[in-house]
């Protein structure tokens, strides 16, 4: 099974990752954590250099690292029987490159031969909250510089589970805002389904919501 988990800065994608990969471990699946950019040399030089590079450029750069991990990591694990877990995917693509000024028919172009997930979780929350987040943190990257930011993330990342949707994904949204790591991680584990899909398999189902 492949499972991506996508959303805004700060909603808790890299936990709720860890803690989903030692719930499916301890379920007795095998299970096998990746990210994007990934850890390839590629990949490692599309994150050092994304505050530098931008626009259709950017996501170009992105959907190469984005071929080569399914090649080289994603297909290969998938064949062995393990369940892989994606912390950043498509729907991180929809968002991010159209903040960049990128119109979403050119990303979906980009990616259009790219294996779809067997499910797209995409976690949310309010964006004060998120603001908050960023603020205690601090910004890592060029994104974070618009005040308006969060609230636009988590209009695109809704708008994404919709398009995602029309793909023949399906997409559970998750409000963080008041529900822990191991919460999220447990709905997310019982949501797990069949087969990846197509980019051409095309239908209008309507992604499922879950609020905290």
């Amino acid at each position: 099974m492949f499972l991506t988990v996508d959303g805004p800065s700060a909603v808790g994608k890299s936990t709720t990752v860890a803690e989903l990969g030692r719930l499916l471990t301890d379920r007795g699946l095998d299970v096998y954590r990746t990210t994007e950019p990934s850890t390839s040399e590629l990949g490692e030089f599309t994150r050092a250099k994304a505050n530098h590079i931008h626009g259709r450029a950017l996501a170009c750069l992105v959907a190469a690292n984005r071929y080569e991990h399914i090649e080289v990591e994603v297909d290969p694990m998938l064949s062995t029987g393990a369940t892989v877990v994606c912390d950043r995917y498509l729907a991180s693509s929809l968002v991010l490159q159209q903040l960049d000024g990128v119109p979403e028919p050119f990303v979906l172009a980009l990616n259009r031969h790219v294996l779809l997930p067997n499910l797209a979780v995409i976690l949310t929350a309010a964006p004060d909250a998120i603001a908050a987040r960023l603020a205690e943190r601090g910004k890592r990257h060029r994104f974070h510089d618009d005040p308006a930011g969060p609230t636009r993330e988590v209009e695109l990342y809704a708008k994404a589970a919709q398009t995602l949707t029309t793909l023949g994904v399906r997409v559970l949204l998750l409000d963080t805002t008041n529900t822990t790591p191991p919460d999220v991680a447990r709905r997310i584990a019982d949501e797990l389904t069949v087969a990846p899909g197509s980019v051409n398999n095309r239908t209008d189902p309507a992604p499922r919501t879950q609020t905290s």
